[in-house]
């Protein structure tokens, strides 16, 4: 993963006051780049609203970059701890109406706009930042999780607030689609995690919960030996359940969300059920190989996506919650 490339273009001109412009969703001026960083769900497409899309691209790049900060190249754990406190510091100067520095200037100027254009709540994104952190301190002691309830709260952090941003935007506020949302972040989280189990555990990043792995048989403090343990693919089978589960309960919040950004969440959520169809192809093998959403994909995900039906869990991929 790297830095975005291309970042946000932007056109210097006044940003306006919101009260300026009735009826305009987000500040003209600024016009991001497309998205050209591999996800498993589609960030700021088509399907998004327009008037939206530099919003949303606003904050996919600040969230990317953070998380480029913590995992990325060859830096110390030190040092990526340095930058993302010099990283924070420029999310608190952008807010305050301070100057923030020239680093990361496409970044945080698109997201100075978005924040005061949509008062979007920026303890958020300082969750995020947490969360980032505790990943590279977590990994520099090579500390796993002790229990679901430990991972959960580090999902609250590095996944949810992105869901709660996005619902913000959309004008969508009542408590169950944010539980909704919660659910469906929480699970792409977790997706992420088993999907990317050959490629974490020999950088020393550990997301199985030691509760789990013990109950397979399977030793929490030496997880390199998992791979060549016939209790591997059960270990996993069981995380892919609690994502599917996860994912299935909020997979509602696709009927709350009006219009093309409502087909857009269906796209992100068969997106991360595919993978765990994928996942389980493979006889749950992620241990020794990451499944990836292909071109070839598409024709699934997008009937999946037209078979959603209020009240019903029609289509949502393969296997038993």
């Amino acid at each position: 993963m790297g830095l975005l490339r291309p970042g946000p273009r932007l056109v210097r001109s006044r940003i306006p006051a919101r009260g300026d412009n009735a009826g305009v969703t987000a500040p003209p001026e600024i016009r991001p780049a497309p998205v050209t960083h591999y996800e498993n769900f589609p960030v700021a497409s088509w399907l998004c609203p327009p008037a939206l899309r530099p919003a949303i691209a606003a904050l996919y790049a600040f969230a990317r970059t953070a998380d480029d900060l913590a995992d990325e190249g060859q830096a110390s754990p030190s040092q990526r701890l340095a930058d993302l406190a010099a990283y924070r510091a420029d999310l608190r100067a952008c807010v305050s109406g301070g100057t923030a520095s020239a680093r990361w200037e496409g970044v945080f100027t698109p997201l100075a706009a978005t924040l005061a254009w949509h008062g979007l709540p920026v303890q958020l994104l300082h969750d995020l930042l947490d969360a980032f952190e505790q990943d590279v301190a977590r990994s520099r002691d090579a500390q796993g999780y002790t229990s679901r309830d430990e991972l959960l709260d580090y999902c609250r952090r590095s996944a949810n607030p992105v869901g709660r941003l996005l619902l913000q935007l959309y004008g969508v506020q009542d408590p169950q689609a944010l539980r909704e949302s919660d659910a469906v972040c929480t699970a792409l989280q977790l997706i992420n995690f088993w999907q990317d189990l050959s490629v974490d555990i020999p950088r020393g990043r550990y997301y199985v919960p030691a509760v789990d792995a013990r109950a397979h048989g399977l030793d929490p403090a030496s997880p390199a030996g998992w791979a060549n343990d016939p209790q591997g693919p059960r270990l996993v089978a069981d995380l892919a359940a609690w994502a599917r589960g996860t994912m299935l309960r909020g997979a509602g919040i696709v009927h709350r969300v009006p219009g093309r950004a409502g087909w857009e969440l269906r796209a992100v959520v068969q997106g991360g059920l595919r993978i765990l169809d994928k996942i389980e192809a493979n006889g749950f093998d992620s241990l020794h190989r990451r499944p990836r959403i292909t071109a070839a994909d598409a024709p699934v995900i997008l009937w999946r996506c037209l078979r959603m039906r209020a009240g019903t869990s029609a289509a949502m991929g393969q296997s038993r919650p």
